[in-house]
């Protein structure tokens, strides 16, 4: 069946077109004449039977369905460039387009890409951003890292979810905000702070997560629920973010503990005091049903196990 839509050289015209609400400039990109792209946008004008640019004194503008339309265009292009690349990309039938969460990638699992490249040096990894459940129906993903409570990870449907690893949050801070806190507790010489001494202290949060510390403090048995100063602070997008804050004095910081590993080595970071071992989220690996038996797919979940087992015997 011949496919209702109109010529990529008129859309990739009025993509540039539109971005620019300029002809001249849209040919100056494309490499065209300006007549060139006003005869591919009245063509696609006449394709769709609608107007798309309104002409004015100084160029042309767009009209309201030509700006709808700029949007969605612009979109599929770009999806359709990404593919494009996927397929000049794909030799061996060894690329994964992965999903994962952008702290966890450049903090741990891009550092250690270098042992799944020596293991299958054909295998090329294509990572995006996601830090929520998506349709993978709706995406050009083969799988997502995710870390999510279980409840939540349960409603995602479509999918087999593989356990990687429980997550431990940790209070961390830098070594003069540590300084800060003793002297107001009135205790410089205390070692070890317990958790009730961090109360009153500026308590850093994580957008994705509003009730951390209120639910950590209660895992410590430190104060009841409802008191409200374990939601007040700074708040910020990224654990990359909340990291920097903390490194740069800004207060308490509650972390996952394989995301500031590196930084409590070197000691720009400190536990911030003595705490149980807590968390309510878990790392998973996500495949869609279609995805159960790619090979590439168990080659990257064995490799990442492997990983994760030899982190955890390090700690």
């Amino acid at each position: 069946m011949r496919r209702n839509i109109p010529s990529t050289q008129a859309l990739l015209c009025f993509d540039a077109a539109a971005r620019h609400e300029s002809y001249t400039r849209a040919a100056q990109e494309l490499g065209l004449t300006q007549g060139a792209i006003s005869r591919q946008i009245a063509s696609l004008e006449r394709f769709m039977q609608i107007r798309l640019f309104r002409r004015t004194r100084h160029g042309v503008e767009l009209t309201v369905a030509g700006r709808d339309y700029a949007n969605l265009v612009a979109a599929r292009l770009g999806a359709l460039e990404l593919d494009t690349l996927d397929a000049m990309a794909y030799q061996s039938g060894m690329a994964l387009n992965l999903a994962t969460m952008t702290t966890f990638a450049t903090t741990w699992l891009i550092p250690r890409l270098g042992s799944l490249k020596a293991l299958f040096p054909e295998m090329v990894i294509h990572m995006d951003a996601f830090s929520k459940p998506f349709l993978f129906s709706q995406t050009r993903f083969d799988a997502a890292l995710f870390c999510g409570e279980p409840e939540v990870m349960d409603t995602w449907s479509g999918v087999t979810t593989t356990l990687l690893m429980e997550e431990k949050v940790v209070p961390v801070c830098s070594l003069d905000y540590m300084a800060e806190i003793r002297e107001r507790i009135g205790n410089r010489r205390k070692k070890m702070l317990e958790p009730a001494d961090l109360i009153g202290s500026n308590l850093l949060q994580i957008t994705s997560r509003p009730d951390g510390w209120r639910r950590w403090f209660v895992a410590q048995g430190t104060i009841p629920p409802a008191q409200p100063f374990s939601t007040r602070g700074p708040r910020y997008e990224s654990f990359a973010m909340i990291v920097a804050s903390a490194i740069h004095n800004l207060g308490v910081a509650l972390v996952p503990e394989l995301l500031v590993a590196e930084e409590l080595q070197e000691g720009k970071l400190i536990k911030a005091c003595k705490a149980k071992r807590w968390g309510y989220r878990n790392y998973y690996l996500v495949v869609p049903e279609q995805h159960q038996k790619s090979k590439i797919l168990q080659r990257f979940q064995q490799w990442l196990q492997d990983e994760l087992k030899a982190y955890s015997e390090q700690k």
